[in-house]
């Protein structure tokens, strides 16, 4: 999956602090006491929410072109890039149990130089998973 970009409108509030929301995901909003928290709230909670619409199967919305936003008073713009492989990586790292066949002498020579099967397998499938990736965005 390639990057997201999404505008997101940050309102400056009267003590200083920052409220963010999304034009295209109204469920989405966040805030932070200065603006380098207020930017990383905004990509955490962005996250949360295009996470659980992929865990429900729904599509992601579409990116609004950030011409087209008016920002009004004490409003200002800001394009939030997300990664869902990165966030998915960082935030869902729980094992699942897999039940796999190797041919017994491959199993013997893994075992004779130590091999971690687990980590062999998980460098594998990432491999694979951005060679796939890598190759729909092109």
């Amino acid at each position: 999956m390639k990057k997201l970009f999404y505008p997101a409108l940050f309102q400056i509030a009267r003590n200083g602090s920052f409220r963010v929301s999304f034009p295209d995901i109204p469920e989405c909003h966040t805030q932070g006491e200065d603006l380098a928290q207020a930017y990383e709230k905004a990509v955490e909670a962005l996250g949360l929410v295009l996470a659980e619409y992929d865990k429900e199967g729904r599509p992601l919305p579409d990116s609004s072109d950030p011409r087209a936003i008016a920002a009004g008073q004490d409003l200002f713009l800001v394009v939030i890039e997300f990664d869902m492989l990165a966030y998915k990586k960082r935030t869902n790292s729980r094992a699942v149990k897999k039940t796999l066949s190797i041919p017994e002498w491959m199993n013997e020579a893994a075992i004779s130089i130590n091999l971690n099967f687990s980590q062999v397998l998980q460098e594998a499938l990432l491999g694979k998973i951005l060679e796939k990736k890598s190759s729909e965005s092109i």
